[in-house]
């Protein structure tokens, strides 16, 4: 319920800012918005726009899969709520070290739910490390797909120039697994073991 909610306004957000491009200047992360002008709500509305449809549909699919899929875990420990806080927090997280990098530079823009859908992705794969995603309709284990994840927006966070946010998705993928323990230690241990027992499906 939580994620199709969160689909929805995200959805309807970004649809509207495709619409108006002074909704996308008002919510858009810019640094010196929130320097100069302390709009710190842009540190979350930028995960309510997208550059495109193409981006905006693979975030949310990518959000309607992984998110349904671990909302299940969270309702009897934090619930609904705690859910929705979980994804919005993770918003702001996966941001804060690129805001940080960039909190002086008028040219540097950042906008998408991508640091908050890594963060549920990683959250998913704590819990089913060998379950399979598919990648360009390829099925790859969760935890390998997770490792080259990993690997490849490291690097490209540091040499690459493709206008995507790798930071982000680093942050976000990291935060989804420090929340997840932190909210049930158990998941740790859990993890390790199915690492232990592979099984492909």
């Amino acid at each position: 319920m939580s994620t199709l909610i969160l689909i929805a306004i995200t959805v309807l957000v970004s649809w509207q800012a495709f619409e108006k491009p002074r909704l996308i200047e008002r919510l858009i992360l810019w640094p010196p918005a929130i320097e100069r002008k302390h709009q710190y709500d842009r540190l979350i509305t930028h995960g309510f726009i997208h550059a495109d449809w193409q981006h905006l549909l693979f975030n949310m699919i990518t959000l309607f899969f992984f998110g349904r899929a671990i909302e299940p875990f969270f309702l009897p420990r934090i619930g609904y709520p705690g859910f929705v806080l979980f994804y919005l927090s993770a918003i702001v997280i996966a941001i804060l070290p690129t805001w940080i990098r960039h909190r002086r530079d008028p040219h540097y823009r950042s906008l998408g739910a991508s640091g908050a859908v890594s963060a549920v992705l990683f959250a998913y794969i704590l819990l089913a490390p060998w379950s399979l995603i598919f990648v360009f309709f390829l099925p790859v284990p969760a935890i390998l797909y997770a490792v080259a994840y990993v690997a490849y927006s490291f690097w490209m966070d540091r040499n690459g120039g493709d206008n995507i946010n790798h930071s982000a998705h680093l942050s976000g993928a990291i935060y989804g697994v420090l929340f997840m323990l932190f909210m049930e230690p158990r998941v740790g241990e859990h993890f390790l073991n199915q690492l232990t027992r592979p099984s492909f499906m």
